[in-house]
């Protein structure tokens, strides 16, 4: 017996649909489909503690359900302290059954704990389909321990889809539940 996350099978049955029948495709293979979400963390003070690296390391893999990788500096600095191949962040790539788990989380549990939440905007589209998010605070989501936080960072989260267009990437995401503005 085989697990299928929940947002997979709405795919399948409720967001497919809908979009052949929206944008008229004449395939079920033209749908839109998301291919994968990149989490990334940049830390700034990461030059003078470096256990500020370990602890987003951790953070991050805890959030994802997934190891997340360092990040290294592709270039000195010398205004910032910064040398060439210094840990300075974290990231991680989650891919199919792990990325709608996460979406499901980030949708459900973790956006709506966000302080006077209205919807995210739709503005982060960048002309190929893809949607960019910005999260200021780690402690949104459960599995963060608020007591062993040592010092709140934020995340970038890029949804990466197989869209054309950002009308049809906005579509297959407010499919997927994210909650978006209503712009009227």
């Amino acid at each position: 017996m085989s697990y299928t996350p929940r947002l997979k099978t709405q795919y399948q049955k409720e967001v497919i649909p809908h979009m052949m029948e929206k944008f008229n495709y004449s395939s079920v293979m033209e749908v839109p489909k998301l291919t994968k979400i990149c989490i990334n963390q940049g830390i700034g003070e990461a030059t003078q503690d470096k256990k500020l690296v370990d602890s987003a390391l951790e953070e991050l893999s805890m959030i994802a359900g997934q190891r997340a990788v360092p990040t290294k500096a592709k270039k000195s600095v010398s205004n910032f302290k910064l040398r060439e191949g210094m840990t300075i962040g974290a990231r991680v790539t989650l891919r199919k059954d792990q990325m709608y788990e996460f979406l499901d989380r980030l949708v459900a549990v973790a956006l709506p704990r966000v302080r006077d939440f209205r919807g995210i905007s739709d503005k982060s589209f960048d002309g190929r389909g893809n949607y960019s998010l910005g999260i200021t605070e780690q402690i949104i989501f459960p599995e963060i321990n608020i007591d062993k936080i040592n010092k709140i960072t934020g995340m970038d989260i890029t949804f990466v889809t197989t869209a054309n267009t950002d009308a049809e990437a906005l579509e297959l995401l407010k499919g997927l539940g994210m909650p978006f503005k209503n712009q009227n």
